[in-house]
């Protein structure tokens, strides 16, 4: 029996992960709202990318929060942190002990944290690697042909068939999924990758093209990273790989123009998530004892409280 899918936050993330599903047939609600949404209702969901050229997906199924009123098999929750406490409540309407729910933030942590807000619904862990962005209403921009969404549970208890359902239904819709067998690992492997992008990508206020050239800001971004990495083995989910050469080629893969979703929305005036991305690693080297020095660097520059 085939699943039904609500992706909640309509950017570059939820945008990209509904139009690729929606193609390929699958049965997905995407909330939006504004321009956003009207544009999508009036002419379709356009996705601009670098492999598979420019196509729009007309027809898809959209809804404001407000309206939904389904209670599908899976939420994908693609939101910036800041705004998860505004969606809590469209989450416990439309989740169920049936539902599954995947986060797919920047900000470490997220599932733990829904999971205490929606104890009958399974709630994973996940993170995404993409470098897409709402690039004009009803248009999504795809910035390099990584796309790769990570998901698992905390608790192998909670291993089920749905999972690896999910997993074939996104990996028919072109996008590489995986279920982890250690999901705080390789999500905090994402966040040191995000979090130093973030950071570093504000404090030289740079698009990519900067960090991927040779110098003392891709230097320096290495230096974050390495950070990130320590961080880890205090917190006893040591990486596998050499993460800072990992992550300089997942970046050398992006668009020069490539910024992050932090950039943007600081560049744009719109809240952020600085606290997540840029402070919150300065709190947790203080916490496992490990030194953050460029990252105490880049959080006093922005104003970090001590």
């Amino acid at each position: 029996m085939s699943k039904t899918y609500c992706v909640v936050g309509a950017g570059g993330c939820g945008g990209s992960i509904a139009s690729y599903m929606a193609n390929a047939g699958f049965d997905v609600t995407l909330i939006a709202r504004g321009e956003h949404l009207a544009v999508i209702k009036e002419k379709g969901l356009t996705m601009e990318t670098p492999h598979l050229g420019t196509f729009t997906v007309s027809g898809i199924k959209t809804a404001v929060a407000e309206e939904y009123t389904e209670m599908p098999d899976v939420i994908f929750v693609c939101v910036k942190g800041y705004s998860v406490p505004e969606i809590l409540p469209f989450l416990k309407k439309c989740a169920d002990a049936h539902t599954i729910v995947i986060p797919i933030l920047n900000i470490y942590g997220t599932g733990s944290s829904l999971q205490k807000e929606l104890p009958d619904s399974l709630v994973t862990d996940g993170c995404i690697y993409i470098a897409a962005e709402k690039k004009a209403p009803g248009v999504i921009q795809q910035k390099g042909s990584i796309f790769r969404i990570v998901y698992g549970v905390r608790e192998q208890k909670d291993l089920c068939k749905e999972l690896f359902e999910i997993m074939e239904d996104l990996r028919k819709s072109g996008i590489d999924a995986r279920i982890s067998d250690n999901i705080a690992r390789d999500a905090f492997q994402k966040y040191s990758y995000v979090a130093p992008m973030a950071a570093c990508g504000l404090y030289f206020d740079a698009k990519a093209d900067v960090f991927q050239r040779a110098g003392d800001e891709r230097e320096f971004l290495s230096e974050c990273m390495a950070e990130i990495s320590a961080l880890a083995d205090a917190m006893q989910i040591p990486f596998l790989v050499d993460i800072v050469k990992t992550n300089l080629e997942i970046l050398d893969a992006l668009s020069p123009e490539a910024s992050t979703s932090m950039q943007r929305d600081i560049w744009a005036g719109n809240p952020s998530e600085m606290d997540g991305l840029v402070f919150e690693p300065v709190r947790m080297g203080r916490k496992y004892g490990v030194p953050m020095p460029k990252y105490e660097m880049i959080a006093r520059k922005f104003g970090f409280e001590e």
